[in-house]
């Protein structure tokens, strides 16, 4: 079937002027509204009631909860769901914000909110992927895409959690590492694929991660990678390297590290993982892995409406989108410096 991109481009109209003419919106004019109705059947592009129901209102839901309370101020967050908003729009999707309060009374359950406004798809980024009400939504049949986080019978989109840990490692044991600590964040498909390029990589290189140096805590939590900071520094055998869940949350354990009148990284090298734009101005500039947010949100947008559109030729799969290293300034070479 025709998607509208192609019956926009015969008629020399945009995407969203195809979409209201479909949908028999009144700020399109009759001519208009024929013109894209012909080619729309000169393309094949099937026009039954059937159809029509389908494509709604040409809008998307979102389904974020940041756990954090940070809201769009995360940079990562905030990055992949401006990409997939303007993809969107241009192909013109309406996006709207699912109200995911649970405090209110009486509120709709994720599905029925999605039913009620007729969307055609849904994006779903940072929330409990495992609670009941997105299980429900993901058995039903409303087209959907998950970000970070993996379904069996879905499309999902993933930063390479694992490959950019791995990177992140073997740029940290380059420099002579070998005692290296990970205060990595809460339990998520996200952390479990960053422990694993952790572990693998320190194991592929013989390094044994005693205990005491793994802690948890909530991700873009300062105060408790403060905390967690100061634990590994007063151990009798503390780290020469800390690794922090998020670039964020890096920022209590840098607090931590000059509150004890230590200096990075001479004195004690440091790492985070997400690549927010304001820390690199940071002195010195923090090394960390750049997600990349921009072509996450791309991507999520254009399955999407892959299986709005086309269905039939668009297929569950899991795309992973590689980050960059961005060594900067916080990882000592003690393979060049003797301590």
């Amino acid at each position: 079937m025709a998607s509208l991109k192609e019956i926009s481009q015969m008629c020399g109209v945009s995407v969203a002027t195809v979409s209201k003419a479909i949908n028999n919106r009144t700020d399109v004019s009759v001519e208009t509204r024929e013109q894209v109705l012909k080619a729309a059947r000169e393309l094949g592009y099937r026009l039954s009631a059937r159809t029509l129901n389908s494509i709604g209102t040409n809008s998307i839901g979102v389904l974020f909860v940041d756990e954090s309370n940070s809201g769009l101020m995360h940079d990562y967050f905030a990055g992949v769901l401006d990409s997939f908003k303007r993809t969107a729009e241009d192909e013109g999707y309406d996006i709207t914000f699912i109200n995911c309060s649970t405090k209110q009374p009486n509120r709709l359950t994720y599905l029925e909110t999605c039913k009620r406004h007729g969307f055609d798809g849904v994006v779903l980024a940072s929330i409990d992927f495992g609670s009941s009400e997105v299980l429900e939504l993901i058995a039903s049949d409303i087209p959907l895409v998950t970000i970070d986080h993996v379904f069996d019978n879905r499309v999902s989109v993933m930063s390479d959690n694992v490959g950019g840990m791995s990177e992140l490692m073997e740029y940290v044991i380059m420099n002579g590492h070998r005692k290296i600590a990970y205060i990595h964040g809460s339990s998520s498909m996200v952390t479990s694929g960053r422990l694993a390029g952790f572990f693998r990589t320190a194991e592929r290189h013989g390094i044994t991660v005693p205990e005491d140096y793994i802690m948890e805590v909530p991700y873009r939590d300062v105060d408790a990678t403060y905390m967690a900071t100061e634990s590994l520094l007063g151990l009798r055998n503390p780290p020469t390297c800390i690794l922090f869940s998020d670039d964020f949350g890096a920022m209590g354990g840098l607090n931590a590290i000059r509150a004890r009148g230590l200096r990075v990284p001479e004195d004690i090298s440091v790492a985070g993982f997400d690549g927010m734009r304001s820390l690199q101005y940071l002195d010195p500039r923090l090394a960390t892995i750049v997600q990349d947010s921009e072509k996450i949100g791309t991507v999520a947008a254009e399955k999407l409406i892959g299986l709005i559109e086309s269905p039939r030729t668009t297929f569950v799969e899991q795309v992973i989108v590689p980050g960059k290293l961005s060594k900067g300034h916080t990882i000592y070479d003690i393979s060049a410096h003797k301590r």
